[in-house]
């Protein structure tokens, strides 16, 4: 996973966290990568890379950065920050409907609560675009894409006991960091178009390949 940090290295606390965010069960679909961690936002910082196919085309793609700054941030109201971006390809039709960005940021905060998340001061935007050819170009089809960009910051109680994380992911399958990377690929997944998976199917951890 791409990671940066102060050259004393990340303090204990945050490596577990970090190791909770591996501990993420994704849907299939999905394919987590290792990309470079933004440098100066923040002290320590670790990032995730998402990827979906379909039909050997690429879908949706999305960014999940966790940042963690010891000393607090008050916009952030506690020390640890995450930061997520999701693009995906929609029906053009879609971008017709007044209510489709309401609806894009409902995917998230219906995530949050599906994995009974803490997410304080959160906030985000949700863009839709429309692209349409004219003149030589005109007989190409419509186009359209949804993104949405959000961060929050996750709950104490959701980092694991105590002020920080503990050494490994609490038990359960939304168990700290990992069930903010978890709603995150639900948000992935919908703004894709996937089908929510049946019950019964669960998700496997997705170790995430590293970039060449």
């Amino acid at each position: 996973m791409g990671v940066g940090c102060k050259l004393d290295g990340p303090p204990a606390h945050f490596r577990a966290a970090v190791e909770q965010l591996h501990a993420a069960r994704l849907r299939p679909e999905i394919e987590l990568s290792e990309v470079p961690a933004p440098q100066r936002i923040a002290p320590y910082a670790a990032a995730l890379g998402a990827d979906i196919m379909h039909d050997g085309q690429d879908i949706g793609t999305g960014r999940f950065v966790l940042l963690h700054d010891p000393a607090g941030n008050d916009s952030w109201e506690g020390t640890y920050r995450c930061v997520t971006f999701v693009r995906a390809e929609v029906d053009p039709e879609m971008v017709r409907d007044p209510m489709l960005s309401a609806v894009a940021w409902s995917w998230l905060s219906d995530a949050w609560q599906a994995y009974e998340l803490d997410a304080i001061a959160p906030s985000g935007t949700v863009t839709v675009v429309l692209s349409e050819g004219f003149g030589n170009i005109a007989h190409d089809s419509l186009s359209a894409q949804v993104e949405v960009r959000a961060s929050w910051t996750p709950a104490v109680t959701s980092l694991g006991a105590g002020s920080s994380p503990g050494p490994g992911p609490a038990p359960g399958p939304t168990a700290g960091l990992a069930g903010h990377v978890q709603a995150w690929g639900e948000l992935l997944g919908a703004a894709a178009g996937l089908e929510p998976l049946p019950t019964g199917v669960a998700s496997l951890p997705r170790r995430p390949r590293a970039r060449g």
